[in-house]
């Protein structure tokens, strides 16, 4: 029945014999463990695809869902936290072992005549898997991924006569990082560049078939062995071992998610990936006008040199241990990666950020108009809940079950004067008005604050609606905008610059026309703990 089965799939298909031939291939007699390398490189980009088809699965591509939808990943999604790290650690280890196997050709002289397009076609996916990080990087969309694509933006601007045209290609005119600029990494990251890779891998492999791998050359006149087994063999440990590292990675070095991309923060210190960490300490080394030269010439007269290795060295091949100048010059490179690299890891400063503050979603309260949070301090300042408790039974209907469809006019009526023998309202006609609004068009989240209501909250917002703040800033979407928006402030301000600033604008904001507030202690901590809780 075997050989029946075989038979069949060979008749239709040819690929029992396609595999027969994979597997018989002529490697020469000094192949051994480096030359594993190239599989390992394979099989990091097939385990990449694999977990970003899963990621994209419950990913959100716009900015408004993105980071949302990373928090449902990370804090729902059954073994979410897993996947999302095998994912991003995956782009890190697939850029060394791709480093690697380009080091190891390099050293091993492989790509000498007549192998130096199949060199040129590994350069070309050396470039690919940097784009592939770099375009990744957005996605998150917290504050570490858009500043440093922020940096990345800026680079590209710095580029002679193509600046402009290059940010533009970006979707960030202005280096400004919005939509389109989101919509154009992802792209790239899960179409086009998928799409060339796998038609770079194709070629690439059809090269290394054409002109096999390199021998030797002390054993170039030494029988030719197979590929099956002892090669297989060893290729397989190495996927082996490349899984092992890559899931210790991803079950111990725990990946955060930061708050919300926010592009008024402009404390947060910006840094990118660490491979690209070289590049971002070189251009300290190129201040003013040199900038260009750090950030664009010397990078790529060193990418147009690695493409034209081929071409400039056409000696005859010699043994590993003879190739001083070539080992010489890995050493180099290496010596002035890692020395960069440490020096930009010491001299820039750690983000304040909390690396987990997007993990957590924002409590109802921090996302209401602060109208609809200080009528719920209205609601317990009337006494209403004397007669309508949330979710009880009570005199009252209970608001907790479905909005009351009362007219305004009646509801103001009834808030006045509840019943012949309750004392008056306590509360102002636009106070009334703001609890009308509570009790008749309250939505989910609405209800979600009202039922544990943060008494703190609740007073900064009361505080918040009763000094005015609205008439010229805007909070949770709602307010005038004849000031600066007050979501996000605490990524901007400190708490005791903000607290100062209610008692003397002008001091800190020279031209502020906002009055100064005198609150005492109590309701100055609470205003100011409120507008720095609400968040981007």
């Amino acid at each position: 029945m075997v050989n029946g089965v075989r038979d069949w799939l060979e008749e239709r298909t040819g690929l029992p014999s396609a595999l027969q031939h994979f597997l018989d291939e002529d490697i020469p007699a000094s192949a051994g463990w480096p030359h594993v390398l190239g599989s390992a490189a394979l099989f990091a980009f097939l385990i990449q695809a694999v977990t970003g088809v899963l990621l994209a699965l419950n990913y959100g591509p716009t900015p408004s869902e993105a980071h949302a939808s990373l928090r449902y990943i990370m804090t729902e999604l059954t073994a979410g936290p897993m996947i999302r790290g095998l994912h991003h650690w995956g782009a890190s280890c697939m850029i060394v072992v791709v480093v690697l196997h380009m080091v190891q050709v390099f050293i091993w002289g492989a790509y000498k005549k007549p192998r130096e397009a199949t060199w040129i076609a590994g350069c070309a996916l050396l470039l690919l898997t940097l784009a592939f990080g770099l375009t990744g990087y957005l996605l998150p969309w917290d504050n570490k991924a858009y500043w440093g694509t922020t940096v990345t933006v800026h680079i590209m601007g710095l580029a002679p006569g193509a600046g402009p045209y290059l940010q533009r290609l970006l979707g960030a005119d202005n280096e400004t990082i919005g939509t389109v600029t989101f919509a154009r990494f992802y792209s790239a990251h899960v179409i086009i560049l998928p799409i060339v890779v796998l038609a770079l891998i194709g070629l690439h492999l059809y090269l290394v078939r054409r002109h096999g791998v390199t021998p030797s050359p002390d054993d170039a006149a030494k029988p030719a062995k197979k590929f099956y087994p002892e090669q297989m063999f060893k290729d397989s440990v190495a996927m082996f071992g490349y899984v092992i590292v890559l899931v210790l990675f991803a079950n111990f070095a725990k990946l955060g998610l930061g708050s919300m991309a926010d592009p008024t923060n402009t404390r947060y210190t910006p840094r990118p990936e660490w491979y690209f960490l070289f590049l971002f300490q070189a251009l300290k080394l190129f201040p003013g006008k040199l900038e260009v030269l750090g950030a664009v010439v010397l990078p790529n007269l060193a990418i147009v040199a690695l493409f034209l290795v081929p071409f400039f060295d056409r000696a005859k091949a010699i043994r590993v241990r003879r190739r001083t100048t070539a080992i010489a010059m890995v050493v180099f490179a290496a010596i002035g990666w890692a020395g960069l690299t440490q020096r930009a890891v010491a001299t820039t400063e750690p983000s304040m950020e909390d690396p987990n503050a997007g993990l957590t979603p924002p409590q109802a309260w921090r996302e209401l108009p602060p109208e609809q949070l200080a009528a719920i301090g209205y609601f317990e300042k009337d006494k209403c809940s004397r007669c309508h408790v949330l979710e009880r039974t009570t005199v009252g209907p209970d608001l907790a079950k479905e909005p009351s469809a009362k007219p305004s006019d009646w509801l103001i009526e009834h808030f006045t004067k509840p019943s012949p023998d309750s004392p008056d309202s306590v509360l102002t006609a636009p106070q009334k008005k703001m609890l009308v609004t509570l009790v008749t068009k309250r939505d989910d989240r609405t209800l979600e604050a009202w039922e544990n209501p943060p008494d703190a909250a609740i007073a900064g917002a009361m505080l918040y609606e009763a000094n005015g703040c609205a008439f010229c800033h805007t909070l949770n979407g709602s307010g005038e905008k004849m000031a600066p928006v007050l979501n996000g402030l605490a990524a901007r301000r400190t708490r005791t610059w903000v607290a100062a600033h209610f008692g003397d604008p002008p001091k800190l904001s020279p031209n502020s026309e906002m009055p100064a507030y005198k609150f005492n202690p109590q309701d100055l901590n609470a205003i100011t703990d409120y507008v720095m809780a609400i968040p981007k």
